[in-house]
């Protein structure tokens, strides 16, 4: 757990127009979903070749060569970046997705997140016990939704070992909600 946070503060090994490069392919979107709220619009990255690569490397990096048995990802933008930092790290992918849209026996947790409450589930059979599971999303900001991945993550028995995101909200202090947990960041606002 140590090397991730310490990883998290040594970011030496980016180089700083790198990661401006990326910051350049993140859109503001003012008044979005309600007023007073700028959105951190990612369809600039995701359009970009280079631009979604040099994302997903840097999100998979710290992990590289720990022991990483699935990544888990809520639904929607988690399962972008989720399924390709799987792939990085020749892991597997455990989906978490809203009420009613998983087909098997489920598990449930219901949240408050920044614009009201929500509920996620993950299939019963999707973990076993005693394996490392790295959550990954795209934007951290209050921190309810990957606190309500993780829960459930631990509830099945799984081991989460750290949580990477492409987007830190830091005045929004979501890595409060995830105390205990490693948290790595590429880009914050």
């Amino acid at each position: 757990m140590e090397h991730y946070e310490e990883h998290q503060r040594d970011i030496s090994w980016l180089r700083i127009s790198e990661v401006n490069d990326l910051r350049r392919l993140i859109r503001d979107v003012p008044d979005f979903p309600k007023p007073g709220v700028v959105f951190k619009d990612i369809t600039p990255l995701l359009a970009d070749p280079a631009g979604l690569a040099w994302a997903v490397e840097l999100m998979a990096q710290p992990f590289r060569g720990k022991r990483v048995d699935l990544v888990a990802g809520a639904e929607s933008r988690g399962f972008i970046f989720g399924t390709a930092v799987a792939r990085e790290l020749s892991a597997g992918f455990v989906p978490i997705r809203k009420l009613g849209k998983l087909p098997h026996h489920t598990y449930r947790h219901e949240y408050v997140l920044e614009y009201g409450s929500d509920a996620l589930e993950i299939h019963r059979d999707a973990i076993k016990p005693g394996q490392s599971i790295l959550m990954v999303d795209d934007l951290l900001a209050t921190g309810g939704t990957l606190a309500a991945c993780c829960r459930l993550v631990s509830d099945l028995g799984g081991n989460v070992t750290a949580a990477a995101v492409l987007i830190e909200l830091r005045e929004l202090r979501g890595r409060e909600r995830l105390a205990g947990y490693p948290v790595f960041s590429v880009l914050s606002f």
